[in-house]
């Protein structure tokens, strides 16, 4: 049982996990369970969870949603170089903006090619293209930025699928900003019972009353 305490208008947050490998079960996600873990942990209401394949019009359906019923949603997956890397083209289109080349990330990227001595191909240059107005979030492990676009009906908040960058982005930048926003003030209460020998609606029977 948990219980959200905190200011009035407290923030509310939604998970859209991209990828066919995911929707399909050939990948488990676990950055959706370990976003929910550090929402839940800094006291930030999570209300749903969404996972979609790589398919652009599905995808701008989930996010047209969840800006209709979330103020911050939270995408993972899709801003790599290939061409089933639909995200960042999807998030402008469901958000009413074009795609700009960010220099600061394009030479970050180039920078962190020559570094590993290997050449970049055409198709990474795409990962540098972020929504117009957006901000940018630095990838400290990885190639792929993410951002930050904010509407006049909520925000979205672009991560790479990796969880090793998701995770990194995560914890230095996105949580920091959501609790901001969510006045750094909000708990969440949980209390765990734990039974031995009782079955279900044993336990309902007795104390149903407290889920109320």
């Amino acid at each position: 049982m948990s219980q959200h305490t905190g200011g009035t208008n407290p923030l509310s947050v939604e998970i859209i996990t991209t990828g066919t490998e995911i929707l399909l079960g050939e990948i488990v996600d676990t950055n959706a369970a370990w976003i929910a873990q550090q929402l839940r942990d800094s006291g930030i209401n999570l209300y749903y969870k969404t996972t979609v394949g790589d398919n652009a019009s599905r995808i701008q359906e989930v996010i047209t949603l969840g800006l209709s019923r979330s103020d911050v949603l939270l995408v993972t997956g899709g801003l790599g170089p290939t061409k089933d890397d639909i995200t960042r083209q999807v998030i402008a289109d469901a958000t009413d903006t074009t795609l700009q080349l960010h220099e600061g990330a394009l030479k970050t990227l180039e920078a962190r090619f020559e570094r590993f001595g290997v050449r970049m191909t055409e198709n990474n240059v795409q990962q540098a293209y972020i929504p117009d107005g957006a901000e940018l979030v630095k990838n400290p492990v990885g190639t792929a930025p993410g951002f930050i676009v904010s509407t006049e009906t909520g925000t979205v908040i672009a991560m790479p699928g990796v969880p090793s960058e998701m995770k990194r982005m995560m914890q230095e930048t996105i949580l920091p900003y959501l609790r901001r926003r969510n006045g750094d003030s909000g708990f969440i209460r949980r209390r765990v019972l734990r039974t031995v020998g009782i079955g279900e609606s044993t336990i309902d029977d007795r104390i149903g009353d407290l889920m109320a």
